[in-house]
């Protein structure tokens, strides 16, 4: 089937974009709604959808109107926006890198950023939530960069960029209990929900500079997806073709690294998103950026609010982190995909 092209005469831009694309954002959107309605009517208080509806109107009862409107939904939007803004990260990795398995969780960016908010917040306690991103940021780029030169042998093995990957994590997580075993109980509160990955009390206050974050980074995303379609040629091919190869990847990899912070700084580490939702977008809508980037946002997002509803209602009073319902369902991927990537490198 031949893909529709898309022409915005105005802006200069040309978008080619696969006819499957809107039929799988439009399905998408869908099911997110119908989460998203069934996540504000479950819980220990069951409302049914007309109090909801009234609820945020503001014709309900007053504690209906408060569980809506001050507990639910701001967990829902942020549940949302960590999903998007992994989604992204995960699939602009993937792209840059040219590998199925690197995703901000992988390779380390995910370990780098709660290791850097940890310190911050047992460091500095009355840290605004504003100044949170710049910190995490500042800790998912420092270990990006050490995870390639580790990695880096002449050039940079899909498998080695991950197990590399896997170790710095593994490293961020000890130095991450460390600190823990050091520090008194009642300052662990802040952040023991934080480190399991968690939307857990967050309030519209929270989610606010995250958000901001995301709406500045993303667009610029989006505005290089065609450049990243054309990366995949290789340098060389791409280079040949008049992109400024080592200026695009720059750009783009500064702006998955410090939207994936964004996320951290709000949930702490939700693993998986980024490595499963650009997986499902391709087998949605293939292999084109443009329409990898918009499935996987929304798949993202899909994926934490689901989670996130299963984790505060199976096994209600019990919160369970949505980091953990992730790691549950995407640890059984990510060796499926290891497995195969490994065949795949032993078969050359």
């Amino acid at each position: 089937m031949s893909a529709t092209v898309i022409r915005v005469r105005r802006l200069g831009v040309a978008v080619r974009v696969h006819p499957r694309v809107p039929v799988a954002l439009l399905v998408l959107l869908a099911i997110t709604a119908a989460a998203a309605v069934a996540a504000l009517t479950l819980g220990e208080l069951a409302l049914s959808p007309l109090e909801v509806v009234r609820a945020l109107v503001g014709a309900g009862d007053r504690v209906s109107t408060f569980t809506v409107n001050e507990l639910r939904l701001p967990r829902i939007v942020a549940a949302l926006t960590i999903g998007v803004g992994l989604g992204v990260a995960g699939a602009v990795l993937q792209g840059l890198t040219r590998n199925p398995l690197a995703a901000p969780e992988i390779i380390g960016v995910t370990a780098g950023a709660n290791v850097a908010l940890v310190i911050a917040v047992f460091v500095l306690p009355g840290l605004p939530f504003a100044a949170r991103p710049f910190v995490t940021f500042a800790g998912a780029f420092a270990t990006m960069v050490a995870v390639y030169l580790l990695a880096w042998r002449g050039g940079s093995s899909p498998i080695r960029l991950i197990l590399v990957g896997i170790g710095i994590t593994l490293v961020g997580q000890s130095i991450v209990a460390g600190m823990l075993d050091q520090q008194p109980g009642f300052r662990l509160v802040s952040v023991i929900a934080t480190l399991a990955g968690s939307v857990y009390a967050r309030g519209w206050s929270d989610i606010l500079p995250v958000a901001i974050w995301l709406i500045v980074l993303i667009p610029v995303v989006f505005a290089l997806a065609r450049q990243l379609d054309v990366m995949q040629l290789g340098d060389d091919a791409a280079g040949n073709l008049g992109l400024h190869v080592e200026r695009t990847r720059l750009v783009l990899l500064l702006a998955s690294v410090a939207i994936a912070a964004a996320c951290v700084a709000i949930a702490g580490p939700v693993g998986f998103v980024g490595l499963l939702a650009p997986h499902i977008a391709r087998m949605l809508v293939g292999n084109s950026h443009v329409g990898v980037l918009l499935t996987s946002a929304l798949a993202g997002g899909l994926m934490v609010l689901l989670a996130d509803t299963l984790g505060r209602t199976v096994f209600a009073p019990i919160q369970v982190p949505v980091g953990v319902v992730t790691a549950i369902v995407g640890v059984p991927y990510f060796l499926y995909l290891l497995v195969r990537s490994q065949s795949m490198e032993l078969g050359r």
